[in-house]
């Protein structure tokens, strides 16, 4: 496998080998080393391209063939979950608490995972890609007040009209689901017809991800990717979701 596997030079706008290139076991893997630089990151997202490693790990960047994506009219939330959501006072907003949303992401406890591949590098990485506009939260509050506690949320990378997911987190019962259904809801909105969720997992199956090969997703966001997108923070543009909304009629 080491034969195979393309190393990044040092240069931030040196290209990533092409994502057919990714090795089949494990799936995906396509390129280690480089850095975390917002435009080698912007240009890896841009290319289907996204890094995961741990601490022990060099850099590694991936591919996965097939890609996993919600189309954003395609968000499943249970018929039981819709009645919650009828009766609920939560509200879901946008880079509000950005810092706060990647940290517990980093932080809550998974089934089968021990640790985080949230490093201190990464934060700091996707901490940048905030302040330069390319990287957003969507957080969903128990209530209006500025007072409301966190009950879940998630972040991710836009670029152009194509919304890249990177992590999610209840810190209520819902909470990630319903700020994943919100994020959906306002981008269909908008005309951003996909979410890209990386790799599949039960749960995103249940709430309706989809498999897709990958030269079609690399096809899809090649076009998205060139499209004028929303760089800046989303909190007016996105305003406020109303949960008992996303529970439809």
């Amino acid at each position: 496998m080491s034969l195979r596997l393309y190393w990044l030079p040092a240069d931030p706008r040196a290209p990533f080998p092409p994502a057919e290139h990714a090795l089949r076991d494990p799936d995906g893997l396509l390129a280690a080393g480089g850095d975390l630089h917002p435009q080698r990151l912007l240009n890896a997202y841009r290319h289907g391209i996204f890094p995961w490693f741990n601490d022990e790990q060099p850099i590694l960047w991936w591919s996965p063939d097939p890609r996993t994506v919600f189309h954003t009219d395609g968000v499943h939330l249970t018929r039981r979950f819709r009645r919650t959501l009828r009766g609920s006072g939560w509200v879901v907003r946008a880079d509000t608490a950005f810092a706060r949303v990647l940290d517990a992401c980093a932080t809550q406890p998974r089934p089968g995972q021990d640790g985080t591949w949230i490093t201190d590098d990464m934060r700091a990485a996707y901490l940048g890609l905030h302040r330069l506009g390319h990287a957003h939260s969507i957080e969903v509050y128990d209530g209006a007040s500025a007072d409301a506690a966190l009950v879940g949320g998630l972040y991710g990378v836009a670029v152009g009209r194509m919304f890249f997911g990177e992590s999610m987190v209840s810190l209520a019962s819902g909470g990630s689901k319903t700020a994943l259904a919100a994020l959906a809801f306002r981008l269909r909105q908008w005309g951003w017809p996909l979410i890209d969720a990386q790799v599949e997992n039960p749960h995103l199956l249940r709430m309706g991800a989809v498999s897709m090969p990958r030269a079609e997703f690399l096809d899809r966001i090649g076009a998205l990717t060139g499209q004028p997108g929303r760089i800046g923070p989303w909190t007016d543009d996105f305003g406020h979701v109303e949960a008992r909304v996303l529970a439809g009629d």
